[in-house]
């Protein structure tokens, strides 16, 4: 892996690591501390989102634009003002404006982020953007484990830890990320094809296996927010709830051997890992049905991880082969925005069947959409046999 694609996993592991220690905490701030519905924390989540959402497309358009660097230090500096201010000033109404100004200046540099490994490690392939997603990850079980333990002292020091993390990534970025130099990939693009063959056809396929994606990420979303608040309720500890994610975090950092072996093995093409990975989520929220101990959670995140780590690397891969040249950061701005798209729809939508139906019929609905997203899949697989995009092993 080329020197330059480790600051972007080592940025990308600080940058998250901060984050930790807030997002898997928001419902439950705003539900317990702040006395407030699930459908009132699903609407201010939803608002953050949604700014993460707008973030994520200003950041592609601006990596296309102004380059990598100027994108990714653009998003750090907003996004430290308003993790600062939440220090000082987080009840109801500064809670809201603040978290969702947050989530513009960081849905800035995700997409920024992404383009800048798909670059720098041409022939990479899945594995540049899979570095990226397992220090990610790193950075969840880091954070997580981290903000549960000090959100049980004061959840001012959660906004505190965050701010200062996020200062560290600042440096990093200032001193790391200013002599990388991105260069399209070939094996991204179609560039003997591009004078003759429409971009409109690679922009439907796109769209057509993201629509999958943000399919997955509204079921994703439902851990951080209404199976949040329902392992509260089943009496399960704020320790035990933050070490779910830690779980996460740990696995798919140390049991990337094993998904590696798996993916030669069984899932070689990207088509395959989707499809598979969407019926491993399926297997986790059936285990949650009957789940009423911490042990039945766990089981089913172990099992909702090895899912995410066949799905979440493999659609940024698929949008750095259809981009056309110059058109990195928009594309990869597309896909973080389906993810962010997820999180803010997800909460709101399941607050609002778990509140006027149940948890049960919550996680039927979610099972039927993933089953809608083996449906793009295949979908997408139709259509892009007719691109003239060469084809990888990864």
């Amino acid at each position: 892996m080329p020197r330059t694609l480790w600051l972007l996993v080592i940025g990308m592991f600080i940058n998250v690591t901060g984050a930790s220690f807030l997002w898997p905490l928001n419902t439950i701030y705003i539900h317990q501390h702040l006395g407030k519905s699930l459908t009132a924390a699903g609407f201010v989540l939803m608002l953050n989102s949604g700014a993460n959402v707008i973030g994520n497309l200003c950041g592609g358009f601006l990596f296309d634009k102004i380059g990598g660097f100027k994108t990714v230090l653009l998003g750090i500096v907003m996004t430290f003002a308003c993790l600062s201010g939440l220090v000082f000033f987080h009840d109801w109404t500064a809670y809201i404006l603040l978290l969702t100004a947050a989530g513009f200046g960081s849905g800035i540099v995700f997409p920024a982020c992404y383009a800048m490994a798909g670059s720098v490690w041409p022939k990479g392939g899945r594995k540049a953007f899979n570095a990226v997603y397992v220090a990610q990850n790193a950075g969840v079980a880091v954070g997580s484990a981290l903000g549960g333990l000090v959100a049980s002292f004061s959840f001012t020091y959660v906004f505190l830890a965050n701010a200062m993390l996020y200062a560290v990534f600042f440096l990093i970025a200032f001193f790391g990320f200013k002599h990388i130099r991105t260069e399209k990939t070939v094996q991204s693009s179609v560039l003997d094809h591009a004078d003759s063959v429409s971009v409109k056809p690679r922009f439907h396929a796109l769209m057509i296996i993201c629509t999958g994606y943000l399919l997955g990420w509204i079921a994703y979303s439902q851990w951080s927010s209404t199976i949040a608040s329902h392992t509260q309720e089943l009496g399960v500890s704020l320790g035990q709830y933050s070490l779910l994610w830690t779980v996460n975090g740990a696995l798919i950092v140390f049991g990337q051997p094993l998904i590696g072996f798996f993916v030669k093995r069984f899932a070689e093409s990207l088509l395959k890992q989707i499809v598979i990975g969407f019926v491993i989520f399926m297997f986790a929220y059936g285990i949650l049905f009957a789940a009423e101990q911490f042990q039945a959670f766990l089981a089913a995140m172990i099992v909702l991880t090895i899912g995410e780590m066949l799905v979440w690397p493999a659609v940024p891969t698929i949008a750095n082969r259809l981009a056309p040249q110059g058109k990195e950061g928009f594309y990869q701005g597309i896909v973080n925005s389906m993810a962010t798209g997820g999180r803010m729809v997800g909460p709101l939508f399941g607050g609002m069947l778990v509140d006027f139906f149940s948890m049960q019929a919550l996680l039927a609905v979610l099972i039927v959409l993933l089953m809608i997203g083996i449906g793009t899949a295949f979908l997408y697989s139709r259509k892009e046999k007719q691109l003239p995009i060469q084809q990888h092993q990864d």
